[in-house]
C-alpha cells in the first residue's frame, strides 16, 4: 500500500506531501490545478522516462519519493534481498531524481538502482491506469493478454511461444540444409574435380617453403661446393688460419709462465680458437652434403609447378588450397549423406510441430473456459456501470494453424443496446463506454491481481450523472481488496471515496505552485458542491452535496454494493458497510438545518432532475 507520496520541485510543484490511506482515495481540483502532474510524478517514480523540463523553474533537480507498506510480501522481500536491498521493516521506499541537465538517479530503500530495476519493483507495488489506457482495449494483443491473465494461461501462452520459436528454428535449419544440398548437387561434378585434384596432389602444410629451400641448394650446388671448399682451405690448410693460431697458442703459453696476467688473454684465445675450429668442421660437413643431382632438381621443379598451378586456382596460399579441398569434400557429403541429415531434421520439425499443437490445444482449452467466465463476470458488472443492456464476450477466432500466440485470435465484442448483435469493441464503444468496459475488466482482474495499489487517472472521461454514481460504487468495491487512488472530475465518484484530497494552485515567492490537503466535514461538502457546478457558498449547493455524500447511507440498496458480481452479502461485508456509513456521518459533521425545519430542495429544473435521477434505477445504460 502506498502510504505517502512526496514531490519536490516537479513541474509547478515546489513541495508536496500526499498521505494516502487504505480504501478508496480520490484527488480532485480545478482544471489545471496539478492533478495530472501528481500522476505524472508517480509515473516517474515507477520508472517512466524522465526529461529535464520536469524540473521546476529555478531548481537544479526534481525528486519524487514514495513510501509503501508491504509487510508479509515474501516474494517482494526475496527479490529485494537478491538485489542486496534491505527490507526488514516491511517498508519499501522508492526515490527518483531528475537533474536540470536531464540526468536521472534512482534508489530503493537508500540503495542505488537502475531505472529498470526501479520500474520492475514499482510494477509489483502500483498498477497505474492513465487517461488513455482504455484505448489499449482496442488492441487485440492487449485483449489476448487480459484473457490469458484472467484464465491463468500466461505460463501456457509462454510455452506456446517457445514451441513456436523452436519450430521456426528447426524449419530454418531444414530449409538451409535443403538449400545447401541443392546447391551442392548443382556443383557436384566441379566439387568432385576439386576434391580429387587436391587430394591427388597429397599436399602437406609448409611444403612449398621446404621445396623452395631445396630447389635453391640443388640449383646452386656446384657454386656452393666451390665456395665452401675455398673457405675451408683458408681455415684449415697449409698456411691457413688454424695452423697459424697454433703458433699464437705457443707464444701465449710462454708469456703466461712469465706473467700470470696473461691467463685472462689465454682464455679469450681459447674461446676464439675453438669457435674457428668448429666453423671449419661445419663447413666441411656442409660441403659433403651438397650433391650435384640433376634428377632431383628436375623432380623438385615439377613439384613446384604442381603447387604453383593449385595455388593459382585455389590459393593464393597452400593452406587455402588445402582448405578448398576439405570444403569441397564437405559439400559432397551433403550430396552423398545429406538425405539422412534431412530425414533427422524433418523428424525434429514434426516433433516440435506436434508439441506446438499440443500446448496450443491446452491454451485453447484454458481460453475457452476463461472466455466463458470473463464474459459472464463482465456482464454482471456492466449494469452497475450504467450499461443495463450491455453484453460482452471474448470471442476466439480460429487460425489456420497454431502461431506464436496460439491457435486462435482473441477479440472482445460488445453489444451495448438491446436487440443489437455483438460487434468488435473498436467499432461499437464511445469514449465513455470504453472507459466503463475498461473499469469492468479492471474490477474483475483486480481479484487476481497481487499489486496492492491501483491508480486511475481520470478514467471517468465521457460519463456522468447516475452512471458516475455507479462507477464510484464500483471503484469503492474494488477498494475492498486493493488501495484505490483515483483522479476525478466527477462529484459522484468523489462522494463514494473513503478519503478525499484537494489539489489547488497558489503562488509562493512569485512562482506558481500546487498544494494538496485532505478534506473532511464542511470542507469536503464545499468541494463536492463546487464539482456539482453550484456555488460552494450557497446553502442549496451544500445541501445537494451533503445529500450526494450521504446517498449510500440514506438510501441503501437491496444488493450489497461492496460484493462481487454474483456474491451474496456476508456478515463481514455488512459490518464493513456499517463502518463506511459511520465514517461518512463523521465526515459530514457540518451544521445542518434544524430538525423542525424542512430542508430546502432544489428549485432549478437541472438540480431537481439530478436529485430525482439518483432515486431511480434506469432501464437503459
Amino acid at each position: 500500500m502506498l502510504t505517502e507520496l512526496r514531490i519536490r520541485n516537479f513541474a509547478i510543484i515546489e513541495s508536496l506531501t500526499l498521505p494516502l490511506a487504505p480504501g478508496f482515495n480520490v484527488l480532485t481540483g480545478e482544471t489545471g490545478a496539478g492533478k495530472s502532474i501528481i500522476v505524472e510524478a508517480l509515473g516517474l517514480l515507477l520508472g517512466e522516462r524522465a526529461a529535464a523540463d520536469l524540473v521546476r523553474t529555478g531548481s537544479d533537480r526534481a525528486t519524487v519519493e514514495g513510501v509503501f507498506e508491504r509487510e508479509g510480501d515474501a516474494a517482494l522481500r526475496a527479490e529485494l534481498d537478491s538485489r542486496g536491498i534491505d527490507a526488514d521493516d516491511g517498508l519499501v521506499v522508492l526515490k527518483r531524481e531528475v537533474s536540470s541537465s536531464g540526468r536521472t538517479r534512482a534508489w530503493i530503500n537508500g540503495s542505488t538502482v537502475t531505472a529498470g530495476v526501479l520500474a520492475g519493483i514499482g510494477r509489483r507495488l502500483v498498477n497505474l491506469h492513465g487517461q488513455h489506457e482504455a484505448q489499449s482495449l482496442l488492441d487485440t494483443d492487449a485483449q489476448r493478454q487480459i484473457l490469458d491473465a484472467f484464465g491463468g494461461a500466461t505460463d501456457t501462452a509462454a510455452q506456446v511461444r517457445q514451441a513456436h520459436d523452436d519450430l521456426l528454428a528447426a524449419r530454418g535449419e531444414l530449409s538451409a540444409l535443403r538449400s545447401r544440398r541443392a546447391d551442392a548437387q548443382k556443383r557436384a561434378d566441379y566439387l568432385r574435380h576439386v576434391a580429387a585434384e587436391i587430394e591427388e596432389a597429397g599436399l602437406t602444410p609448409g611444403e612449398d617453403v621446404t621445396l623452395e629451400d631445396e630447389f635453391i641448394r640443388l640449383e646452386h650446388a656446384d657454386e656452393l661446393r666451390t665456395m665452401v671448399g675455398e673457405a675451408n682451405g683458408l681455415l684449415d690448410g697449409e698456411g691457413a688460419v688454424l695452423p697459424g693460431l697454433g703458433a699464437v697458442q705457443r707464444l701465449l703459453a710462454s708469456l703466461q709462465k712469465i706473467d700470470p696476467a696473461f691467463t685472462r688473454l689465454q682464455e679469450l684465445f681459447d674461446t676464439g680458437y675453438y669457435a674457428v675450429e668448429e666453423l671449419a668442421r661445419e663447413l666441411e660437413a656442409y660441403g659433403e652434403s651438397v650433391e650435384l643431382d640433376p634428377e632431383r632438381l628436375a623432380e623438385v621443379q615439377r613439384r613446384k609447378d604442381v603447387l604453383f598451378r593449385l595455388t593459382s586456382k585455389y590459393g593464393p596460399t597452400l593452406d587455402d588450397v588445402i582448405e578448398a579441398g576439405r570444403s569441397a569434400s564437405r559439400e559432397l557429403e551433403l550430396v552423398d549423406s545429406g538425405g539422412l541429415d534431412m530425414q533427422q531434421l524433418e523428424q525434429r520439425v514434426s516433433a516440435v510441430a506436434a508439441r506446438l499443437s499440443r500446448v496450443a490445444a491446452d491454451l485453447t482449452r484454458l481460453r475457452k473456459e476463461a472466455s466463458r467466465r470473463l464474459s459472464s463476470a463482465v456482464e454482471q458488472v456492466l449494469p452497475e456501470l450504467g450499461m443495463v443492456d450491455g453484453r460482452f464476450s471474448a470471442a476466439l477466432i480460429e487460425k489456420p494453424e497454431p502461431g506464436a500466440n496460439g491457435a486462435e485470435d482473441v477479440e472482445f465484442r460488445v453489444s451495448l443496446n438491446l436487440g443489437h448483435e455483438a460487434r468488435p469493441l473498436a467499432r461499437v464503444a464511445s469514449g465513455g463506454e470504453l472507459s466503463r468496459v475498461m473499469l469492468a475488466l479492471k474490477t474483475i482482474l483486480a481479484r487476481l491481481d497481487q499489486v496492492p495499489t491501483l491508480v486511475f487517472d481520470e478514467v471517468d472521461a465521457g460519463i456522468g450523472g447516475v452512471v458516475g454514481l455507479k462507477v464510484g460504487a464500483t471503484m469503492r468495491r474494488v477498494a475492498k481488496g486493493h488501495q484505490v487512488f483515483a483522479i476525478t472530475h466527477l462529484p459522484q465518484i468523489a462522494a463514494r471515496a473513503h478519503h478525499h484530497f484537494l489539489v489547488a494552485k497558489g503562488a509562493r515567492g512569485g512562482v506558481t505552485t500546487a498544494d494538496v490537503r485532505a478534506l473532511r466535514g464542511e470542507h469536503r461538502i464545499r468541494e463536492v458542491a463546487r464539482m456539482l457546478g453550484g456555488d460552494p457558498e450557497s446553502e442549496l449547493s451544500r445541501a445537494h452535496a451533503s445529500e450526494l455524500l450521504e446517498a449510500e447511507v440514506e438510501n441503501p440498496k437491496a444488493a450489497d454494493p461492496d460484493s462481487l458480481p454474483g456474491e451474496r452479502p456476508t456478515a463481514k461485508k455488512a459490518a464493513a458497510r456499517a463502518s463506511d456509513a459511520n465514517t461518512s456521518k463523521e465526515d459530514q459533521s457540518a451544521p445542518r438545518e434544524p430538525a423542525d425545519e424542512p430542508r430546502k430542495r432544489a428549485t432549478r429544473p437541472s438540480e431537481r432532475n439530478a436529485t430525482q435521477s439518483r432515486k431511480r434505477t434506469p432501464k437503459r445504460g
